[in-house]
């Protein structure tokens, strides 16, 4: 657990050089909390603060490929709805106009992909997304890599809704 805790601190930065533009990496992520298997993390940038909670997968199939960083993240962004958007990040591409399947207790949700990250395809289904992973207790992610290479992470949700709450007052 230990390692998972240190891996999710290093995993922050690279979360924020995946999500955030050149300029507002001028400040550090700053963790909040760890709760189990998610953290709650600030950054201040360009356009203001971002709070968002994070997670790095328990396993990863094929176990054999490189994945590079993989973490799937709740934010909350200045000046857009108040909805948590959830996001999905690999360490490789995915393949041109593909889509992603996340999976919460049996029930899916679709993902487009652009690059290396996957959102939500109908943005009205965000706020059932989060609700899902406040209720459940296991995800999974599935998707393609440019390569064809057919992927599947699986996350534990202990610990979400109390990172969630972390964050709540952020703005």
């Amino acid at each position: 657990m230990k390692t998972k805790l240190v891996f999710a601190s290093a995993l922050s930065g690279a979360l924020l050089a995946a999500t955030l533009s050149t300029a507002a990496l001028a400040q550090a992520p700053t963790r909040i909390k760890q709760h189990n298997a998610w953290g709650a993390y600030t950054h201040n940038g360009g356009t203001g603060k971002v709070c968002y909670v994070l997670s790095i997968p328990t396993q990863k199939e094929p176990a054999d490929r490189d994945h590079g960083d993989v973490f799937f993240m709740l934010a909350k962004h200045p000046g857009q709805s108040a909805n948590l958007e959830p996001q999905f990040t690999v360490g490789y591409p995915f393949a041109d106009n593909s889509k992603v399947t996340l999976n919460i207790d049996g029930k899916s949700f679709a993902m487009f992909t652009k690059g290396s990250n996957a959102w939500i395809e109908n943005p009205a289904e965000e706020p059932t997304v989060v609700a899902a992973m406040r209720a459940g207790s296991k995800m999974s992610v599935t998707g393609q890599s440019r390569r064809g290479t057919e992927t599947k992470y699986s996350y534990s949700l202990s610990g979400v809704t109390a990172s969630l709450k972390e964050i709540a007052s952020c703005s």
